[in-house]
């Protein structure tokens, strides 16, 4: 059976020389508002839900919780467990399954982690995971791209050079999805990688929280937690409740 995009494209070295230049001052900014406007109890167990290398986990951390960070590539879970300490650990994990015997005050789900799948009924999937894992009225925070902004927007032709190799990246919108074509030559091999990820909405959210028995509580709009507007906003970021 063929894998998944991302579990092929998430877990080549390759994935992170892309993005190595993420700004994590503006991810440790946006954690620490996140922080203080959660007011979660000290040393709440929270997950870190599709973690990637663990930035956010070793944030959230620093900031007195118990962080469980899991994501499917386990190439990045092997560079987030060299950060593991007393109150900070790391496993591999499918997002569609609960981790069996754990339970949380608050689940985070960062930086478009979210609608990689081809079928819209793993999204019921991954929340209804998320529901089993979460403590009575545990909170579940999901850090989305805004959907509507990115498709009025896209740039559909970039080329990026990051430690010698030169990326060649396309974009486009099919109506459900927003496709990221990448294409690349390291040490005379061809390389091509698709990212594909659904392009939901807030009314999308709503009826998928709902369904799964999530109360929206909150929806802010950038990493400064300014309001959700639909046309301008950089992110869609949601609090949500379990009922």
């Amino acid at each position: 059976m063929e894998k998944e995009w991302f579990a092929t494209w998430f877990d080549t070295s390759y994935y992170h020389v892309l993005y190595k230049n993420r700004n994590n001052e503006e991810a440790k900014v946006f954690i620490a508002n996140l922080a203080n406007y959660l007011a979660l109890p000290p040393h709440a167990e929270v997950l870190d839900l599709a973690c990637g290398k663990g930035r956010h986990s070793i944030t959230l951390n620093e900031l007195g919780y118990a962080v469980h960070g899991v994501d499917l590539s386990a190439n990045s879970i092997a560079e987030a467990s060299k950060h593991e300490k007393e109150g900070l650990t790391f496993g591999v994990q499918d997002m569609r399954l609960p981790i069996p015997n754990r339970s949380f005050t608050a689940v985070f789900n960062l930086f478009t982690s979210f609608g990689y799948f081809d079928d819209t009924s793993d999204n019921l999937k991954v929340l209804q995971s998320v529901r089993q894992m979460l403590d009575d009225k545990g909170l579940l925070i999901i850090d989305f791209m805004n959907a509507t902004r990115v498709i009025n927007t896209l740039v559909t032709e970039e080329s990026k050079t990051v430690d010698g190799i030169d990326f060649s990246i396309q974009r486009n919108y099919d109506g459900t999805h927003i496709f990221k074509d990448i294409h690349f030559e390291d040490n005379g091999r061809d390389y091509h990688f698709t990212e594909r990820v659904q392009a939901l909405r807030f009314e999308d959210f709503q009826s998928l929280l709902s369904e799964s028995r999530f109360e929206i509580l909150r929806t802010f709009g950038d990493f400064n937690l300014s309001p959700f507007e639909a046309e301008t906003s950089d992110r869609l970021i949601l609090i949500a409740q379990k009922n």
